[in-house]
């Protein structure tokens, strides 16, 4: 089940780049949650409508994987990522890039099998924070 549910990461980095419809990947639920960069949306409805907005306002996606880790017991999984996305906005003409970690949990279909994310977990470091190294150094 391991390859299954990588498959489906690296299949939804795929879709991302080909612009292909994202939904699909998410469990239809009220309780899936994806948080992105900006922003955080609570159930598939939700997650939905932002996904196809997204699919419509960027174009020429870059996704890196550098080191995808995963996880499943049974009927669950979920995975860690160090992701390089760039992308170009359509609506403002403004591209974007950025050294993005990824998490989240995936959950086998009862039905086909097929994985899909129930959460999923998209950050970046703050600028200010990347090279402060006394941010958690306790020590007087």
């Amino acid at each position: 089940m391991k390859q299954d549910a990588e498959a489906t990461i690296r299949a939804y980095y795929d879709a991302l780049r080909a612009g292909e419809p994202l939904s699909p990947f998410f469990l239809e639920s009220l309780a899936t949650v994806k948080v992105s960069l900006s922003e955080r949306f609570s159930g598939y409805p939700d997650i939905a409508d932002e996904l196809s907005e997204q699919s419509a306002m960027t174009t020429g996606w870059t996704v890196e994987s550098a080191d995808l880790s995963v996880t499943t017991r049974d009927d669950y999984g979920w995975f860690d990522d160090e992701v390089t996305m760039a992308w170009t906005n359509t609506r403002v003409d403004t591209d974007h890039e950025f050294d993005t970690r990824w998490t989240g949990t995936l959950e086998a279909n009862e039905s086909d099998g097929t994985w899909q994310f129930v959460t999923m977990h998209v950050s970046t470091a703050a600028e200010e924070l990347r090279n402060d190294d006394a941010l958690f150094d306790f020590d007087p």
